[in-house]
C-alpha cells in the first residue's frame, strides 16, 4: 500500500471518529487527488474541535482552489520562460 492510500485510510478513519458517515470520508478522499491535499485536510480535522460537515466541505474546496491556483501559476511561469527564451533566441534559431 502506497503513502497516498495510507493517507486516504487515515482521512476516512478520522472522519468516522469525528462522527460523520464513512461515505462522507470516501467522497472527501476521492475529491482530494494528491497526498499533499489529503494531508492538509487531515491537519485541518486534527486541529478542529467541533467542526460541521459544511466547514469540512468548505475546507476541501479551499484546498482544491489552492492547488488549482498553484498549478496555474506553475504553468504560467513555464510558458513565460519559454516565451522569454523565444524572444532571446529569435524565431529562426528556435527549433
Amino acid at each position: 500500500m502506497n503513502e497516498k492510500e495510507l493517507k486516504r485510510k487515515q482521512l476516512i478513519s478520522l472522519i468516522i471518529r469525528k462522527g460523520f458517515p464513512k461515505e462522507f470520508g470516501i467522497v472527501l478522499a476521492n475529491e482530494l487527488h494528491t497526498e499533499k491535499q489529503i494531508s492538509r485536510m487531515i491537519g485541518y480535522l486534527l486541529q478542529s474541535k467541533h467542526v460541521k460537515m459544511e466547514d469540512i466541505v468548505d475546507e476541501m474546496l479551499a484546498i482544491q482552489a489552492d492547488f488549482a491556483s498553484y498549478r496555474q501559476k506553475k504553468i504560467t511561469e513555464y510558458n513565460n520562460a519559454k516565451y522569454n527564451e523565444l524572444l532571446a533566441k529569435g524565431i529562426d534559431d528556435h527549433s
